[in-house]
Order: C-alpha cells, then sequence, then structure tokens
C-alpha cells in the first residue's frame, strides 16, 4: 500500500492532506455480488479557494476547471474504473495531479503576426473563384419553351 499524505504535484507544488477530503462509495456498473456490497470507488472533494496553492494557480484552475467544480468552490473527483479503494485513491490523486500541474503551468502568450502578401492574395483569388461560381448560378429563363 502507497503513502496518502500530501500530494506532491511537482518540486515547488504540494497540496497538503488536510485539504484533501476522501469519501468512498459502492461502485456502479458489473462486477457482481463484489460491486454490490464493497465501496471501491472513491471521491475526492478538494476546495479549491481554501487551498494553499499560489493565487495564480488557482486562478487559471478555476478557469480551466470551472466548470468541473461546485458553487461553493469544490473539486469532487470520482474514480471507480479499479476493483480496489487503493487503486480507486491513487488514480484520483493522479488525477488531481495533473490538473494543478497543468493549471501550474503560465500559457504562452500569443504573438500576432501580419498574413503574408502570398496569403492574402491567395484568399482573395479563392473569393473571386467562389463567386464566379456563385454567380453562374442565375436563374434559368424558362421562356424559350
Amino acid at each position: 500500500m502507497s503513502d496518502f499524505g500530501d500530494l506532491r504535484v511537482s518540486d515547488a507544488l504540494t497540496v497538503p492532506a488536510w485539504e484533501l477530503s476522501e469519501s468512498f462509495v459502492r461502485a456502479s456498473g458489473p462486477g457482481g455480488q463484489h460491486v454490490n456490497k464493497v465501496s471501491t470507488a472513491v471521491q475526492l472533494t478538494w476546495h479549491v479557494e481554501a487551498s494553499s496553492l499560489p493565487s495564480e494557480v488557482k486562478e487559471r484552475f478555476v478557469k480551466l476547471f470551472g466548470s468541473r467544480m461546485t458553487n461553493d468552490g469544490r473539486l469532487i473527483l470520482e474514480a471507480s474504473s479499479h476493483r480496489s479503494q487503493v487503486l480507486n485513491r491513487e488514480a484520483a490523486r493522479k488525477r488531481l495531479a495533473e490538473m494543478i500541474l497543468k493549471a501550474s503551468q503560465k500559457p504562452k502568450r500569443r504573438i500576432r503576426t501580419k498574413p503574408t502578401k502570398g496569403s492574402i492574395r491567395r484568399r482573395i483569388a479563392a473569393k473571386k473563384r467562389r463567386g464566379e461560381i456563385k454567380s453562374l448560378r442565375g436563374t434559368v429563363d424558362r421562356t424559350e419553351e
């Protein structure tokens, strides 16, 4: 069994164990009698706003994963893919660590570039070709019948 203390995200980021709350529930899906009597699925709850992470990491986390959070700022991850509590617990913690790591990386600033003269020329030529095709779709004169 592995150690379920603090969640180490990177060398600089660690989530203390007291910030994480885990509860075990019965998993759904196939599994026969085992799934009906053993609570193997884990629900990992973490209060993002009250965490000890740097504020810019928390802001990026909310921006990236805000739709997965509750109204009071909690993230609830459920892991039920394994048949054991330990593996589901590790999976949930690993997923949370990956999410925090993604939020900790500063996005690269986009450098605006101008389109090249050739690309402008090609775009306008394509628009003219398309306009010619559409202009040939005129109404059919039926007076000759």
